[in-house]
């Protein structure tokens, strides 16, 4: 299986050359799960970051609940799932790769001037 151009599942956001911003999509269309991506290079090093936006269901449980387990433990604990096809999953690492490669060609660019 190869990866795909565009590539499905993975979009893109913004390129600013020493940065790519992209946006893994969930396959159940909910976009609490989708994992948010930079890929982004300094003078020195090549930083990836890949995020997802945590929410409370603050009816689920009471909010007492959330606070008293704030209170004790001093956080509290979620989770985040994104289900990604065969073909997403190929298409996100692919991505990954190539973004890694173009900043660091930028930087290497940048450097050279």
């Amino acid at each position: 299986m190869n990866s795909q151009q565009p590539a499905e599942g993975i979009l893109i956001h913004r390129d600013f050359g020493h940065a790519k911003l992209y946006q893994s999509v969930c396959q159940c269309f909910n976009q609490d799960c989708d994992h948010h991506i930079s890929v982004e290079a300094d003078d020195s090093t090549v930083n990836v970051t890949i995020s997802t936006q945590q929410k409370t269901n603050f009816w689920d449980k009471t909010r007492w609940h959330y606070i008293w387990t704030l209170l004790i433990k001093g956080r509290i604990q979620q989770e985040s799932t994104i289900i990604l096809s065969k073909q997403q999953a190929f298409n996100y690492a692919s991505v990954l790769q190539s973004a890694v490669k173009d900043v660091e060609e930028f930087q290497r660019e940048r450097l050279n001037k």
